[in-house]
């Protein structure tokens, strides 16, 4: 398969690599990203993960996406649309990067979010980040071949997640 799922023991390299991508990004929206975060399972310590950073970029309220494009085209980042999630424009990096989504997200966009969201929960219980690490090592290990199945069969638990932490930035 070209593209078997590969679940990784947490690198403490990530947040390195976040950050040089990060300032390369910040550098060419300048003041239209309001905000440049690392999400998904590398932003969270010791969890295990895909080898793939996760970037959401929270455009600011006056930015346009078409500018917000434009810029980081010039990076190499090619605009694949919204890959059917609304709030979310999803970016492929440029060939010679380290491995890493991007996805730029309008101002007040829930996706961002939810991502940020479920992020901290994870960091600030670290008993659930171990549950769901072993969750994705298991699923990873039973389809490996099958990207879209593994999605699917954690999609229930990272729901879950995700309503507690929503339900816990409320309080």
């Amino acid at each position: 398969m070209a593209n078997p799922v590969i679940i990784l023991a947490y690198d403490p390299n990530w947040p390195g690599i976040f950050q040089s991508l990060r300032k390369r990004i910040a550098d060419v929206l300048g003041e239209m990203a309001a905000a440049v975060e690392h999400v998904g399972s590398t932003a969270v310590p010791d969890l295990a993960a895909k080898p793939i950073i996760d970037i959401d970029v929270l455009l600011a309220p006056e930015a346009m996406l078409a500018t917000a494009i434009d810029r980081l085209a010039s990076l190499g980042y090619n605009h694949r649309g919204n890959l059917g999630i609304p709030e979310r424009e999803a970016f492929h990096a440029p060939a010679n990067d380290p491995p890493h989504h991007l996805y730029v997200c309008p101002s007040g966009s829930a996706e961002f979010r939810r991502h940020v969201a479920f992020r901290d929960y994870l960091r600030a219980h670290p008993k659930e980040a171990k549950i769901y690490g072993e969750l994705k090592i298991a699923l990873a290990e039973r389809f490996r071949e099958d990207r879209p199945a593994y999605s699917l069969a954690k999609t229930e638990f990272v729901m879950e997640l995700t309503s507690r932490a929503l339900a816990a930035q409320r309080t």
